[in-house]
């Protein structure tokens, strides 16, 4: 269960939310939906591949330069930096981030058309909403004359999607410096503004590939397949009891071998998704893929020995292509709590989920974060079907920059700041 709001973080909610300055920008996303769709379109148009985002981090560089951002830039891995800076110094601050990969190649015709609130274009919804969500707050807290508490980081990150394994995110904490001044972390990750991500779904991928001497497929019948011992493991796998609670996943994602129907192969491959919020679990289902698979291997070499055969055996190789860290928000959080007290003032209702997004590196840090969607809804996700639909776009919006000025006003004087860099 989520937790109930505390009287002090309504109390403290109810304050930020009379603030005439707040009623300015509140207003000014009323206002200018147009230009909010405008921004959404122009991004979806500009592609982002996967590790291929520089192009649309320019754009998003561009526009917090127009919006009155300072230290923009990018980073050394291709993040698009801006601080909204507090009129005092602080020692923590406050990052707000939308990834900005999509999934699509980079030769993935993309030609947006809006119909009236409605934006369709692969990446309109996963992450246009999120991104344009960033540009959207810094804009009305401009037209407000609003200096949040404390700075405010935004950061248009890459490597969410796929492969990209969080790169963008890991590297912030990792790397770039801003680990020790990140007081809380708000991900904007699609569209919707009812739910939250507050549990990490922690996830593991590899590529197994096995090799062997391959041959014709009469005169070398005999040499080891390593596609049939590929198999093999894989159905072992597919046997393996799973957890219900936590829940965890197997998923054999791709799998891949051969090059004619008359050719023993010489290699074969496949790739494996773990999921679980357990570490543990994950542990456990990679002991099972390695046992599965060099027992395969071992028991097809094997025969190949007992039949005195010449060929060369098989050997395989495991390798993690993947890893996102499981984590979760505590109830007893002051960010839950200020979050349970924006959405009863907002009238919302929170249901919180679980979910694998940039969230899961702070998260498994034990930095408060959590992932929001950016108000409207959109469907047909990762395919070039996608859509957005900006209608009650303005809910969350509203909802996520209440959530932030109600963070960045705790404890003044001692929120997040920058350091130089």
């Amino acid at each position: 269960m989520a937790p109930t709001p505390t009287v002090a973080a309504f109390a403290r909610v109810a304050q930020i939310a009379a603030d005439r300055r707040v009623h300015r920008a509140f207003q000014w996303m009323h206002l200018h939906e147009q230009q909010i769709m405008r921004w959404q379109t122009e991004l979806t148009s500009v592609p982002a591949p996967p590790f291929g985002e520089r192009t649309r981090a320019e754009w998003l560089c561009a526009r917090f330069r127009e919006l009155g951002l300072e230290d923009v830039e990018l980073d050394g891995i291709g993040n698009a930096l801006g601080i909204k800076k507090s009129r005092q110094p602080a020692e923590r601050g406050i990052l707000i981030s939308a990834h900005l990969d999509t999934v699509f190649p980079a030769a993935t015709p993309i030609q947006p058309i809006v119909k009236g609130t409605r934006l369709e274009a692969p990446g309109a919804c996963d992450n246009g909403a999120g991104v344009v969500c960033l540009l959207a707050i810094a804009a009305a807290l401009q037209h407000a004359d609003f200096a949040p508490q404390c700075d405010v980081i935004f950061a248009g990150n890459v490597g969410e999607e796929g492969e990209g394994n969080l790169r963008g995110t890991r590297f912030l904490y990792e790397t770039s410096g801003f680990a020790e001044c990140i007081g809380a972390h708000l991900v904007i990750d699609g569209a919707g503004h009812e739910s939250v991500v507050t549990e990490a779904l922690g996830s593991h991928r590899y590529q197994v590939t096995l090799r062997g001497p391959g041959g014709h497929s009469w005169a070398d019948a005999a040499h080891p397949n390593p596609i049939v011992a590929l198999s093999q493991a894989i159905a072992r796998l597919s046997t393996v009891e799973l957890s219900a609670s936590p829940r965890t996943t197997i998923n054999v994602a791709t799998i891949e071998g051969g090059t004619a129907v008359n050719v023993v192969p010489d290699c074969a491959s496949a790739r494996f998704d773990f999921r679980s919020t357990s570490i543990d679990q994950l542990v456990r289902l990679e002991v099972e893929l390695h046992r599965a698979v060099e027992d395969a291997v071992l028991a097809t070499n094997d025969r190949r020995h007992s039949r005195k055969h010449s060929a060369a055996a098989l050997d395989f190789s495991i390798n993690r292509i993947g890893s996102r860290p499981a984590g979760a928000l505590p109830d007893d959080s002051a960010l839950y709590r200020y979050l349970r007290a924006v959405d009863r003032h907002l009238g919302i209702r929170t249901e919180p989920r679980v979910a694998s997004t940039d969230a899961n590196i702070p998260l498994s840090l034990r930095v408060p974060a959590m992932s929001l969607g950016a108000g409207g809804t959109g469907g047909g996700i990762h395919t070039i079907q996608e859509w957005y639909d900006a209608k009650d776009r303005e809910s969350g919006l509203r909802r996520v920059l209440l959530l932030l000025l109600t963070l960045a006003a705790e404890e003044p004087g001692s929120c997040p700041h920058h350091p130089s860099h």
